[in-house]
C-alpha cells in the first residue's frame, strides 16, 4: 500500500511539472523576445532601449502594449513599419538618428495613445506620415531639426490632445498645418525661429487651452495674433530677446487666467494690451527691462493674484500701482533696482502673503516700516530683504530688527526747502523767467510746481517744471502772471514756498491815433467789442493802405488795356464808320378848338459800324 501511494504521488508531481512546463513553453512561444530586447509578458512590455539597433526588430509580439526603442541608431521608418502591433498603446522612438519617416509609417497602430519622436534628426514630416493614428492623444517631436509644418501634416490626428514641438528650427508654419486637430488642448512650439506669428494656423485650434512659444524672432506682438482662441487659458512667450512691445490689440479675444512673457525686451509695462483680461490670475513679466509700475493703471485686472517681475530694471513702484486689486497676494520683485516699496502701492496689505524684495538696493527708513511689522505674516521667498543704502542699517536682515526699537531705527526726516527768500519777478512780455527751488530731507524729497490755479505743471510746455526742481516760464505772457507754489514732499511730510510773477505788456505807441467817430463794430468783431466802441486808426496806416489799394487798382486796369490792345491787333485791319442823324423838334396842336397839344424835342441818332 505504501509503495502504491508513493508511486501515485510521483505521478501527480510529474503531471504538475509537465503542465507547468507546457504553460511556460506556450508563453515563451507567444512572447518570443528579439535579441537585445527585454520582454515582460505580465506588463505586455518590450524594452529594446540601448540595444544598438539599426532597424526595428522583427518578431515583436502582437499583444505588446509598450514598445521602447530609445537610444538606438534607427535612421528610417518605412511604410507600415509597425502594422502587426495592433494592440500597441505606447511607442517611444526618442534618442535615435531618425531622418526619414515615410508616408503611412504608423499605419495599423489604431490603438496607439502616445508617440514620442524627440531628440532625433527630423527636418520635415511628410503629409500622411501619421495616417491611421486615429486614437493618438500625445505627440512629442521636440528637439529635432524641423524647419516647416506643411498643410494637413496632422490632419488625421483628430483625437490628439497634447503636442510638443520644443527646440526645433521652425521658420514657417503653413496656414492649414493644424487642420484636423479638433481636440488639441495643449501646444508647445518652444525653440522656434519664427519671425511671424502663425495666426492663421492657430485659428484651426478651436479648443486650445494652453499655448507656449519660445525664441520667437519678433520685435512686436502684432494685433489679433490669437483672435479665435476663445478657450485659451494659459499663454507663455519666453526667451524672445527682440520683443520690445505688444500691440494694443495683440491679446484681443483672449480670456486668459495665466500669462507669461519673460526673457524679452519690454521696457514698459503693457497696460493697454492687458486691460481687458479681467479673469487673469497669474502674470509673469520677469527678465524684461521694465523700469516703472505707474499708479492707477492695473485696476482692470480685478482677479489678479500673482505678479512676477524678477530680474528686471524696476526703479520705482508708484503709490496706487496696485489699486483695485482686492485679491492680490503675491509680488515677486527680486533682483531689481528698487530702493523702497511704500504701503500705499497696494489696495490692501492684509491680502499680501508673499513678497520678494531680495537683491534690491533697499533704503531702510519709515517707508519700509510696514514690511518689517508684517514680517511674521509674510513669506519672503528664499531670502528676506536686506538694507543696502542705509548707512546705519547696512547689511541688516529684515528678520533681525527688534520689535521694540523699530520706531527709532526706521525713521524719516521731513522735507525742508533750503532758500526761503521771497522770489518776486517783474519782467516785460516775451522774456524768460526761472524760479529756483531745492529741498533736503530723508528720503530725498520730490519737488513739484503748482500754477496759480493750483494745478500741477508738467515737464513739457512753455511753462514747465524742470528736473532740477526749478520752474521755467519761456516767452512770458501777461496771462502767466500770478503766484506759483513749490511743493517738496517725502514720506514724512511736505513743505512749500510761494513765488510771484508779474508780466508787463508791450508799451503803447506815443503818437496820437486817428479816431473815426460814430463807427459801430463790425458783425465779425472779436468778442468784447460792442456797438458803441470807437475804432482807432493811425494816419500813417491809412496812407499806406490807400497807396497799396491805388497801386493794385492801377495795375489791374493797365493789364486790361494791354490785353485789349493786343487782342485788337490780332483781328487785322478794321474800318470804323459812324452815322449821325438829327431829328428836328416837332410840334402838334389840336384844331377845331381842341384843348390837347403835344410837343417833341430834337434828338441825335448815332450808329457805329
Amino acid at each position: 500500500m505504501f509503495e502504491r501511494s508513493a508511486v501515485h504521488q510521483r505521478l501527480c508531481w510529474g503531471a504538475l511539472y509537465l503542465l507547468a512546463a507546457g504553460v511556460a513553453l506556450t508563453s515563451e512561444t507567444r512572447w518570443l523576445c528579439p535579441p537585445s530586447c527585454h520582454c515582460n509578458a505580465t506588463a505586455l512590455e518590450v524594452n529594446c532601449s540601448g540595444g544598438q539597433l539599426t532597424r526595428v526588430p522583427d518578431g515583436l509580439s502582437q499583444e505588446a502594449r509598450l514598445l521602447n526603442l530609445t537610444q538606438n541608431t534607427l535612421k528610417t521608418l518605412v511604410r507600415q513599419q509597425f502594422h502587426t502591433l495592433t494592440q500597441l498603446s505606447d511607442l517611444d522612438l526618442s534618442d535615435n538618428l531618425l531622418v526619414i519617416i515615410e508616408v503611412e509609417a504608423f499605419l495599423g497602430l489604431q490603438s496607439l495613445r502616445t508617440l514620442r519622436l524627440c531628440r532625433n534628426h527630423l527636418k520635415i514630416i511628410p503629409v500622411g506620415a501619421f495616417a491611421g493614428l486615429t486614437n493618438l492623444q500625445l505627440l512629442d517631436v521636440s528637439s529635432n531639426q524641423l524647419l516647416v509644418f506643411l498643410d494637413f501634416t496632422f490632419s488625421e490626428l483628430n483625437a490628439l490632445r497634447f503636442m510638443k514641438a520644443a527646440d526645433n528650427d521652425l521658420v514657417y508654419v503653413s496656414h492649414q498645418a493644424f487642420t484636423g486637430l479638433t481636440s488639441l488642448q495643449e501646444l508647445h512650439l518652444d525653440g522656434c525661429n519664427l519671425t511671424a506669428m502663425p495666426a492663421e494656423a492657430l485659428t484651426q485650434l478651436s479648443v486650445l487651452r494652453s499655448l507656449s512659444f519660445h525664441r520667437l524672432g519678433l520685435t512686436t506682438l502684432p494685433n489679433y495674433s490669437f483672435r479665435h482662441l476663445v478657450h485659451l487659458k494659459e499663454l507663455v512667450i519666453s526667451h524672445c530677446p527682440w520683443l520690445e512691445s505688444l500691440s494694443g490689440n495683440s491679446l484681443f479675444g483672449l480670456n486668459l487666467t495665466s500669462l507669461t512673457i519673460k526673457h524679452g525686451n519690454l521696457s514698459a509695462f503693457p497696460y493697454i494690451p492687458l486691460h481687458h483680461l479681467v479673469y487673469l490670475v497669474y502674470l509673469d513679466l520677469s527678465f524684461n527691462p521694465i523700469t516703472y509700475i505707474h499708479a492707477n493703471l492695473l485696476g482692470d485686472l480685478l482677479r489678479l493674484q500673482e505678479l512676477h517681475l524678477v530680474g528686471g530694471s524696476l526703479l520705482r513702484i508708484e503709490i496706487g500701482a496696485f489699486k483695485g486689486l482686492a485679491h492680490f497676494r503675491l509680488l515677486n520683485a527680486s533682483r531689481n533696482h528698487l530702493t523702497t516699496l511704500e504701503v500705499g502701492a497696494f489696495y490692501s496689505v492684509d491680502t499680501l502673503r508673499t513678497l520678494g524684495l531680495d537683491n534690491n538696493p533697499l533704503a531702510c527708513d519709515c517707508r519700509l516700516l510696514w514690511v518689517v511689522q508684517r514680517r511674521l505674516y509674510m513669506d519672503f521667498g528664499e531670502s528676506p530683504p536686506t538694507c543696502i543704502t542705509s548707512v546705519q542699517l547696512q547689511g541688516w536682515n529684515f528678520l533681525d530688527f527688534p520689535e521694540a526699537e523699530l520706531p527709532d531705527l526706521l525713521t524719516c526726516r521731513p522735507p525742508r526747502i533750503l532758500n526761503r527768500k521771497a522770489q518776486v519777478m517783474k519782467v516785460d512780455q516775451g522774456h524768460t523767467v526761472v524760479f529756483h527751488c531745492s529741498a533736503e530731507g530723508d528720503p530725498l524729497p520730490s519737488v513739484r510746481w503748482l500754477n496759480p490755479q493750483l494745478r500741477s505743471l508738467s515737464p513739457i510746455g512753455r511753462v514747465r517744471a524742470l528736473s532740477n526742481g526749478s520752474l521755467e516760464v519761456r516767452y512770458a505772457q501777461p496771462q502767466d502772471s500770478g503766484k506759483y507754489l513749490c511743493v517738496a514732499s517725502n514720506a514724512a511730510g511736505n513743505d512749500s514756498l510761494p513765488v510771484s510773477l508779474h508780466v508787463q505788456t508791450f508799451p503803447s505807441s506815443s503818437k496820437k491815433p486817428f479816431r473815426l467817430k460814430g463807427w459801430s463794430a463790425f458783425p465779425s468783431a472779436a468778442p468784447g467789442v460792442n456797438g458803441n466802441q470807437k475804432l482807432h486808426f493811425d494816419v500813417k496806416t491809412l496812407l499806406i493802405a490807400a497807396t497799396i489799394g491805388f497801386l493794385s487798382f492801377f495795375s489791374s486796369v493797365s493789364v486790361c488795356f494791354i490785353f485789349m490792345f493786343f487782342w485788337s491787333k490780332g483781328k487785322g485791319q478794321i474800318k470804323h464808320t459812324a452815322t449821325i442823324a438829327y431829328v428836328p423838334r416837332s410840334a402838334m396842336s389840336s384844331s377845331n378848338g381842341g384843348t390837347s397839344s403835344y410837343m417833341e424835342t430834337g434828338r441825335f441818332t448815332m450808329k457805329l459800324l
